[in-house]
């Protein structure tokens, strides 16, 4: 049996085990909340969703491509981005606690009015119709060159079997099946570590000593994770959605353990990366080991990707289904099949990319810059402020974060000469503006209640 046959295989039979395993939903809790037998996710159920919905495709393949260039730099640069969960669990649990709000959209509509929910819904409708096309694309890759037949078609199957079970039961499916797949996740990298980890005795200390760690050599990448955590999970709503669904002491306790999990599992993916470098391998870090290996990696990296992408797939999938018949609808009762309908306009608009041949832009990055806007919003959801601070943090940091990522910086703002020097004072000054502003308009509101 040839390679490819062998890939089709592991896609058709691990597509078709997750839609027999997936519950069908017929109610508004199953269908929405993940809820089984009326009762809410519990511990495991929900960080297992949590993690594997953040082991993108395109996350562990850039996590093995920072590993590959700085070394385990790369990798505790890239699992920066996870300490997101400590921020979103502590935030969310302390929204609901003191707060009383019951979803991300009730806190800003009743805070923040219509105007900041059409800007914030703007902003994750783009987040999650981008995660549909960056992930399948990195399925398509493993079955053909961009632009060939094999690449659109595996693309095409794949997003479609995927559909097809998140369809049956939506956020039930999405958690039910994120379990399996966190399991498998967790397996097939242990497998893969098992390839590498002997070529060195079983020892740790080449990777541990990789890379060097200086401004210039990653640790630039790992300060711009720790700026943007602050703000970057606000705007992921398979992040946000899954803080509201379970009682608050589950909720944090989730959210803790899936930044654990999830920085682990990105720091011993870089490995991968780092092999790649330590051998002088070239070319993309998981497809160049997979040469190096054989036939043998190639299935198990191609395995991995399915896995983790298709847990995307059908996160962004329910999280938008549920910001079209809750978030956004008037609706006494939400509907069911408007949210399967919702399922299926995001599919087909987006997969239209792929026909284009789009390229894997740094999409973690870039956006985090744009949303710098949302760490005061959230971190200081309590604090009195005018409605127009929503838009100057929000709004004024994106026009600001975009015009300092499209023009160069002056050499003198420039933090180091590393690769994400330019990166990182985009984010600070951005940030910076955005804290700035906030705080403003809020001397000023309680500088007017006190007259």
């Amino acid at each position: 049996m040839s390679t490819t046959l062998l890939q089709w295989a592991l896609v058709l039979a691990s597509s078709v085990t997750l839609f027999l395993v997936s519950p069908l939903a017929r109610t508004v809790p199953e269908f929405f909340r993940g809820a089984r037998h009326e009762r809410a996710p519990n511990t495991v159920f929900l960080t297992s969703s949590l993690v594997i919905s953040w082991l993108f495709a395109k996350s562990i393949t850039n996590a093995a491509n920072l590993g590959q260039s700085f070394g385990l730099v790369g990798g505790v640069a890239y699992a920066g981005y996870y300490l997101s969960f400590l921020v979103a669990g502590f935030v969310i649990v302390s929204m609901r606690n003191k707060g009383g709000y019951r979803s991300i959209h009730h806190f800003l509509e009743s805070k923040y009015g219509a105007g900041a929910v059409v800007v914030f819904t703007c902003l994750i409708i783009i987040r999650l119709y981008n995660e549909i096309w960056s992930n399948t694309i990195v399925i398509g890759s493993y079955f053909g060159a961009q632009g060939t037949t094999g690449y659109y078609v595996a693309i095409v199957v794949f997003t479609l079997l995927t559909l097809a079970y998140t369809l049956k039961g939506g956020m039930s499916s999405s958690i039910m099946t994120d379990v399996i797949q966190l399991s498998l996740f967790v397996v097939l990298l242990l497998v893969i570590l098992g390839f590498i980890l002997p070529q060195y005795g079983g020892s740790l200390q080449p990777f541990v000593s990789s890379g060097e760690w200086t401004l210039g050599q990653g640790v630039d990448l790992l300060l711009v994770a720790l700026v943007q955590c602050f703000s970057y999970p606000f705007h992921d709503p398979v992040l946000t959605d899954r803080g509201f669904i379970s009682d608050t002491r589950t909720t944090l306790r989730s959210y803790l353990w899936a930044g654990l999990i999830g920085s682990g599992c990105i720091i011993f993916f870089s490995f991968v990366g780092i092999f790649a470098k330590l051998n002088a391998l070239t070319g993309e870090a998981p497809v160049a080991v997979a040469r190096y290996f054989g036939v043998p990696m190639l299935l198990l990296l191609n395995l991995i990707m399915v896995t983790s992408a298709s847990s995307t797939l059908d996160s962004a999938m329910a999280s938008f289904s549920k910001l079209i018949s809750i978030d956004l609808s008037k609706a006494t009762v939400p509907s069911v099949s408007k949210g399967r309908w919702a399922m299926v306009v995001l599919t087909v608009l987006g997969t239209i990319p792929v026909f284009f041949n789009p390229a894997i832009l740094s999409a973690t990055t870039i956006s985090g810059t744009l949303v710098l806007g949302l760490a005061p919003v959230f971190l200081f959801w309590h604090v009195p402020v005018p409605r127009l601070a929503f838009h100057l943090s929000v709004v004024g940091g994106l026009v600001l974060g975009g015009l300092l990522t499209l023009f160069s910086l002056p050499e003198a703002l420039r933090l180091g000469d590393g690769k994400y020097g330019a990166l990182l004072s985009t984010n600070l000054l951005t940030s910076g503006f955005c804290f700035a502003v906030f705080g403003l308009c809020a001397l000023l509101q309680k500088k007017s209640a006190h007259e």
